[in-house]
């Protein structure tokens, strides 16, 4: 009998709090600072000139300090994140080296030296924030709830998002965009990456690659990797019929081209790469080693190659062939790109080693083309290169990188946007769903349906349910609760030792014959072959042994593929796996003793991994791996099972109550306005000033949550109220989803929340010694009292904290000089103003007054506060994904109550029901209804939960009716109602889509300068587009003088003169073709039609008005 496990979710709990929400980011950023930092300076640690062969200027020592503020005069001071997001400044950390170099031949060494300044990620290990208690967060006016994983650059709070990207170094056989087999390999390493491609065509195998003319025939690729023997070659790829058949023909053409030597074939594949530039005079002597380099470093990359012996080169391109061959015949062989053991997540750290090690490259060569320039030079001091380093070229370029999103590395020919956005801080949700997301790099533009699709292979990696509606549906993905992603391992020497001593045979011990035996599996670390086995399933089982005792890393994967006859070893970053229970001999390792011991906090999390009770697994080892759901679906062959059923889903889906019980469209809707709800968005949210920023007042902890709420800490920080909704029809305001609140329950708060808003002054240093200056506001001469737009204005010409502000009111009443530049030395010292206005339809309330100064200028900041009532047109939601907006706010007496005088909040109407087949939010409202009877939170966790029948039968203990209905009384004449009506609690959000943001009308305003027609949006004082459909409806109705009204009269009218003989534009009532004046007549047209009509002219097309006589 298998043990049941009792609060397996414990372990969930403990897992995200041992390792944080978004753990994944932080690893990676410390695993750059920590490792790939100090590689890639070593790598490029020499500089040398040309000039002097005795001169060298070496980098050591490399560390990284702690994030430091220049407060000028060469003074700085550590910095908090806080203190950057109010001042606008960027919370970066100087990067230190030892620098040793030669000057005047003497030999010198800088200790300390700053070559720039690296943008820390927050909560990383070089973050100030680092393994802070609670108190000490709060004494930094930091959130505890915030696990960082974000830059702060110039004041904005910037996350580099995780990129899907092809696995590296691995085999994939496929079909291309002209339907032609291929066979790709993706190569990476630190120095290079290629692409290299077989195809089949013609019933010939070609080699491509980007770097040559022409594809090179299979056959004499191989005889210039030193494979001249065709016999040999055969023995490599197989002796197979079906490989004998396909590989007869490009035997055929290598004796055509008579290529039988290896300095033949070499001389054939030097005479097709491309050449960069023009070929020199000894190109041709130089051929032979041009290839021998194209074939090592560009050729398959990832294979090392030891002088000019390519025998591993020649093996894997014969297995890539062998592929290739058998997928001919067996469709079923070839690989999916969808398939999520086929990609692999760049993480921030990748990124910026990427970017680190393109800057730090160009950083060394400016200062080797100084030395070449200087060196030659006869001065009368020595040349001291320390002058010339630069420390803002390594700074500017990672500071422009992560605040435009533009990652440019010139080496990969790599160029990418939108890398990093602004972190979104609408709601706490948003904030840690952004934490999670994964972009693909496909174009979203593209209507193919495989990469969108929810492949088996990312069931417990990515969120089902959290992906956006439209067009990057599917391609924007969040991975789920549990789901862990890899960083790179310091473990490849131990298990390439390992490997050897499990019995592991290097390739080139043995026949090429034996490589294709049926008992022969070969062993692939990271791309590459390390030899192979005849013990396929006792080397797995005792590999798997070691991981868990702890040999080497607990996150490299190992897993047997029967269709390749191979077996891979994964240790790269990128990788996607998540923990699940041991199970041997059909029973779990982990038991309750131990679950215990973790609720008294006697162990960690870590130690169960440690004692190999919890082992991670990634996509690829999962299909080796047997997964039980729960303790019931055990049986013998089981070697895992899952820690709790519902981590499957991302942070925002495990929000929603019951969502197995929702249509699957419905959660998918919750997850996008889930991060559209406002709440509070954080602890520290009175002492932010941010660009926007909305709060709901009185915010509830859901009655019906998941297990998976407290875990993300959404009850501390939740978004929306429990509101008490009958679900009934209500006058004719409550169609189509509209919703009908209770004025009373307004009035007590709610849904009653504000926005803030900030407002930036610089004031600005001058080249002439002048500066931006603040005056104090204008008094009347007859009422003593400031004039109205200075009303808002203390004497010091700032607005005062707590004053209302209105439309065209002046906040900062800010002066700028009337000259500025060096040449006005002495001229004219007066100033102009320039004040700042506030600009709003509704008055709002200075919150809060900030003045400071950063490297530029004197910096103020106000935030604004405005409440948000609501009212009708606004716009509310379920966790269910049902939203509407209000149709009406009614009186409490006219609200329909029952028999103990209880009105609902909300009125919903109950056509929102059959078509959604939201049964999950009947269910909320049920487990609501007898969680307030009980005094008790309902458990509302996916694929578990209170069941419908339990909560029943706990409202018929309270004398309620066991279906949930009441009987509710009329409002108006107070008799009761006709029908049982279903009512009780259900948590409902207030989305960020309010009536006050997006009101809008105008009769007369601004015109665009070009066409004369109105202006286009809000923020511009805008006119309101008719569109095709309008115009569409106006013609249907036949109201073609209202049409002519709104498309020209009230836009763009213009009166031109106009030639009725020839037809075209005459001027002050002369036509310039006819040369004649009566024949010239005045008419009204659009603006936007007369400027056509003249660029077409301009392009030699005439374009002619026939005019006739107008009749009533």
């Amino acid at each position: 009998m298998v043990e049941v496990l009792r609060d397996k979710e414990f372990l969930v709990k403990e897992y995200l709090e041992t390792r944080g929400l978004y753990s994944h980011h932080i690893n990676s950023f410390n695993a750059f600072i920590d490792s790939d930092l100090k590689k890639i300076i070593q790598q490029n640690h020499a500089v040398r000139s040309d000039a002097d062969p005795n001169f060298y200027l070496h980098f050591k020592n490399v560390t990284v300090g702690h994030p430091q503020v220049d407060d000028g005069f060469n003074v700085t001071r550590n910095v908090t994140p806080q203190e950057c997001r109010l001042r606008d400044l960027t919370y970066c950390a100087p990067i230190y080296v030892d620098i040793e170099y030669v000057k005047s031949g003497m030999k010198y060494l800088r200790k300390g030296f700053i070559i720039g300044r690296l943008p820390i990620m927050l909560r990383s290990n070089r973050c100030c924030l680092y393994q802070k208690s609670d108190a000490e967060l709060a004494k930094m006016k930091e959130c505890i709830y915030d696990s960082g994983g974000y830059f702060i650059v110039k004041g904005t709070e910037k996350v580099i998002l995780m990129q899907e990207q092809p696995a590296k170094n691995k085999i994939l056989v496929e079909k291309d965009s002209n339907g032609v087999p291929t066979v790709q390999v993706m190569s990476s390493t630190v120095d290079k990456k290629s692409k290299t491609n077989i195809i089949f065509k013609k019933n010939l195998i070609y080699v491509c690659h980007n770097a040559l003319e022409e594809n090179i025939p299979f056959v004499i690729f191989m005889k210039a990797l030193g494979v001249c023997s065709d016999q040999l070659i055969l023995q490599m790829v197989g002796t197979e019929f079906a490989i004998m058949n396909q590989m007869y023909p490009c035997f055929l053409e290598g004796s055509k081209l008579n290529i039988y030597t290896q300095k033949q074939a070499l001389r054939f594949i030097g005479d097709r790469i491309k050449k960069m530039g023009f070929s020199s005079e000894d190109y041709d002597s130089r051929v032979i080693t041009e290839v021998h380099d194209f074939l090592s470093t560009v050729i398959l990359a990832h294979i090392p190659v030891t002088n000019t012996n390519y025998h591993m080169k020649a093996i894997y391109t014969s297995i890539m062939v062998r592929r290739l061959i058998f997928s001919l015949s067996n469709p079923d062989l070839f690989d999916s790109k969808d398939y999520y053991g086929n990609k692999c997540l760049d993480l921030p750290g990748s990124f910026l080693s990427l970017l680190f090690d393109d800057t730090f490259k160009r950083f060394t060569f400016e200062l080797k083309s100084v030395a070449d320039k200087n060196i030659p030079k006869v001065k009368a001091t020595p040349f001291d290169i320390i002058k010339y380093i630069r420390t803002d070229t390594i700074t500017n370029a990672l500071v422009f990188a992560i605040q435009t999103g533009n990652w440019s590395i010139k080496r990969f020919r790599m160029e990418r946007h939108g890398v990093t956005q602004v972190l979104t801080r609408l709601s706490y949700l948003s904030a840690i769903g952004m934490m999670t997301r994964v972009n693909s790099q496909f174009e979203k533009s593209r209507k193919v349906s495989g990469p969108r699709s929810l492949q088996p292979s990312q069931f417990g990696m990515l969120c089902p349910s959290d992906t956006p509606e439209g067009e990057a549906c599917g391609l924007i993905k969040n991975i789920s609760l549990l789901a862990h992603v890899t960083t790179e391992s310091e473990d490849d020497d131990a298990v390439l030792q390992l490997a050897l001593n499990l019995g592991v045979e290097p390739v080139g011990l043995y026949s090429v014959d034996d490589l294709h035996e049926d008992y022969m599996y070969l062993i692939i670390f990271n791309g590459n072959i390390i030899g192979s086995t005849n013990k396929c399933i006792d080397f797995v089982d005792k590999f798997r042994r070691c991981r868990r005792k702890g040999i080497f890393s607990k996150f490299i994967s190992i897993y047997i593929s029967e269709r390749h006859k191979c077996i891979y070893i994964n240790s790269g970053d990128g990788r996607l796996c998540r923990p699940y229970l041991v199970v041997e001999n059909g029973q779990p390792l982990l038991t309750n003793a131990h679950i215990d011991d973790l609720k008294r906090g006697y162990c960690t999390f870590q130690d169960f991994i440690d004692q190999s009770l919890i082992e991670f697994i990634d996509v690829d080892e999962e299909n080796n791996c047997l997964i039980a759901y729960n303790e019931e679906k055990i049986v013998p062959e089981t070697t895992h099972m899952e820690m709790a059923p519902f981590s499957i889903l991302g942070i925002c889906a495990s929000v929603i109550p019951f969502p197995h019980h929702n249509q699957s469209p419905r959660n998918t809707y919750q997850c996008a306005m889930g991060k559209q709800a406002i709440g509070t968005i954080a602890l520290n949210y009175q002492h932010r000033i941010d660009t926007l920023q909305y709060n709901l007042w009185y915010t509830h902890i859901p009655m019906v949550h998941s297990k998976a709420v407290p875990m993300i800490n959404y009850d501390k920080l939740p978004a929306g109220q429990n509101a008490t909704i009958a679900v009934m029809s209500y006058s004719g305001y409550d169609i189509e989803d509209a919703i009908i609140l209770n004025k009373a329950s307004v009035d007590r708060g709610f849904g009653r929340g504000g926005t803030f808003r900030n407002s930036k002054c610089f004031l600005r240093h001058y080249p002439n010694q002048m500066m931006d200056s603040i005056q104090g506001p204008i008094i009347d001469n007859a009422t003593k009292k400031p004039i109205y737009k200075h009303r808002a204005l203390e004497n010091d010409g700032i607005a005062a904290i707590g004053q209302p502000v209105f439309d065209k009111q002046v906040t900062i009443n800010k002066a700028t000089p009337k000259t500025i530049t060096v040449e006005d030395v002495g001229g004219d010292r007066g100033f102009k103003e320039t004040p700042l206005y506030y600009k709003g339809y509704d008055p709002s309330y200075v919150d809060k007054v900030m003045i400071t100064s950063n490297s530029d200028c004197f910096l103020i900041k106000e935030n604004f506060r405005q409440p948000r009532r609501p009212e009708i047109g606004d716009k509310f939601s379920s966790r269910h994904g049902q939203k509407g907006v209000v149709g009406l706010i009614v009186d409490q007496e006219d609200m329909p109550f029952n028999e103990v005088g209880i009105c609902p909040d909300l009125i919903m109407n109950p056509h929102g029901f059959p078509s959604r087949m939201t049964v999950g939010k009947l269910i909320e409202l049920l487990a609501g209804k007898a969680g307030v009877l009980e005094g008790k939170f309902q458990d509302g966790s996916a694929f578990g939960g209170a069941t419908v029948t339990d909560i029943s039968n706990e409202l018929q203990k309270h004398n309620y009716n066991y279906l949930g209905k009441d009987v509710l009384y009329c409002g108006i004449d107070g008799r009761p109602m006709e029908a049982y009506i279903y009512s009780g609690p259900v948590f409902y959000q207030r989305l960020k889509h309010m009536v006050a943001d997006k009101i809008h009308a105008r009769s007369r305003g601004p015109r665009v300068l070009l066409t004369r027609q109105p202006t286009e949006g809000r923020s511009k004082d805008g006119g309101l587009r008719m569109g095709e459909m309008e115009r569409d409806c106006l013609i249907a109705y036949g109201a073609s003088m209202l049409i002519i009204e709104r498309l020209m009269l009230s836009s763009d009218v213009v009166e031109m003169d106009v030639c009725k003989l020839c037809g075209l534009f005459s001027y002050s009532g002369w036509c310039h073709m006819c040369q004649k004046s009566n024949s010239v007549c005045r008419i009204k047209m659009p603006y936007a039609c007369k400027l056509l009509f003249q660029e077409l002219q301009a392009m030699s097309i005439v374009p002619k008005i026939s005019l006739k006589k107008y009749c009533d």
